[in-house]
């Protein structure tokens, strides 16, 4: 369906500098105001986090672009994200990548996006309810990492989880950090200055 706010975001976002076409096909592609609460859906393709279940947000879609953007993905690559959340940001990185490994600590937000994911047809995500801390080890090692809440610094343990010549985008300590791997040593790139909410220990039994 023809959504002309949906193309005013993708418009915004080129203006902002946004220059990869895949991530701009890619948020074209996926319909935001499918993953927000109703009563939010006047907003869904502002330029704002929105507020979803289990006291969480939906991110901002200029920091979805550009953080897939960093991420430099290709069609031929296994992602891990850390934090599910709605499920609106796998389904961005769905459309670029083979398959996306998304863990998520809170139970009703996994199902839900679950649930999205299938009235959209999207079968690329595979999801895990879990601690996301400690990544998936058994589905690693993966092309790319995105944690998609803040850290305090580059988590050590996620990097072993990553190939080598992959890449870990994250928000440190207030800053978006790309981390490559190479065989011998690792190397970190700070990107811009980004907030995004801190990750969350454990696994949510009641939520």
């Amino acid at each position: 369906m023809f959504d002309p706010e949906r193309i005013d975001m993708i418009m915004a976002l080129r203006g902002r500098g946004v220059s990869d076409n895949a991530v701009l096909r890619a948020m074209e592609l996926v319909p935001r105001r499918r993953f927000v609460e109703n009563v939010h859906a006047p907003q869904a393709y502002d330029n704002r986090t929105l507020p979803i279940a289990c006291g969480q947000e939906i991110s901002a879609p200029y920091d979805v672009a550009i953080m897939t953007q960093v991420l430099d993905l290709a069609p031929e690559h296994k992602l891990l994200e850390v934090g599910t959340g709605s499920g609106y940001h796998a389904a961005v990185l769905s459309q670029i990548c083979k398959r996306v490994y998304s863990v998520e600590r809170y139970h009703s937000l996994l199902r839900a996006a679950e649930a999205r994911f299938a009235d959209l047809a999207i079968n690329t995500v595979v999801t895990r309810h879990g601690d996301g801390r400690y990544g998936w080890p058994g589905q690693a090692p993966f092309d790319r990492i995105i944690v998609t809440c803040g850290v305090r610094a580059v988590p050590s343990g996620l990097m072993e989880q990553l190939a080598a010549g992959g890449k870990l985008v994250c928000v440190a300590d207030g800053t978006l950090t790309v981390t490559g791997k190479a065989r011998v040593r690792t190397e970190t790139r700070d990107i811009m200055p980004m907030s995004l909410p801190p990750i969350e220990a454990g696994k949510s039994k009641a939520l």
